[in-house]
């Protein structure tokens, strides 16, 4: 994408899913945005905690050209969003699953998801990726199958933005509050995929 003096801008948003502010994966996303932006992205930062978003409300006014009826902080994400080459986002993990800030932001691009295969009618299963994607997530237990519920919702999240699923940052037997600053490696892992995702674009 090209700014209006022809230079080439990479656009990735960078959305922050915990309840907390400076929670487990929110530093990780700080990591991963400080490398993204050191590879030469724009990165735009969305903190959904920070955000006035209603619940998907099932009522189909996107029918008509693929955006949702509700008017509040949605419809700013979702240019955001639609606009970008990029997006990393952030949850850590609630009974199995994404948080309830990141399931909303989910559902309300159920108008995306209308726009996309009923009014534009691409064929189910087509591939055109035109972003890219990556999912960072920390759970406080060690379970086996403690990311397999948030996974599947985000890879098919993913897939109906058109965007590749870059493999998923997932860490284990992270709780409270700093607990990741005792790991120096995530932190590293989380900047260098970051700076991968911008490369990539």
């Amino acid at each position: 994408m090209e700014d209006q003096g022809g230079k080439v801008t990479k656009r990735i948003v960078a959305v922050y899913g915990s309840p907390r502010k400076k929670g487990n994966t929110a530093r990780l996303l700080d990591e991963a945005v400080r490398g993204a932006e050191e590879a030469g992205a724009e990165v735009t930062k969305i903190h959904l905690r920070e955000l006035k978003m209603s619940p998907c409300l099932e009522i189909y006014g996107c029918k008509k050209d693929g955006r949702c009826v509700i008017k509040d902080d949605f419809q700013k994400v979702y240019d955001l969003v639609l606009g970008s080459q990029g997006i990393i986002l952030a949850s850590p993990i609630f009974f199995y699953a994404v948080s309830a800030q990141v399931k909303i932001l989910m559902d309300r691009f159920q108008a995306f998801w209308v726009k996309k295969y009923w009014i534009d009618q691409v064929p189910f299963g087509t591939k055109n990726y035109q972003r890219r994607g990556l999912f960072i997530s920390a759970g406080a237990t060690t379970g086996k199958q403690l990311f397999d519920g948030a996974l599947l919702s985000v890879k098919y999240f993913f897939d109906v933005l058109d965007a590749e699923f870059s493999p998923p940052l997932l860490y284990r037997g992270l709780d409270f509050e700093g607990d990741v600053l005792q790991h120096p490696e995530y932190l590293q892992e989380a900047y260098t995929a970051g700076k991968t995702l911008a490369e990539k674009i």
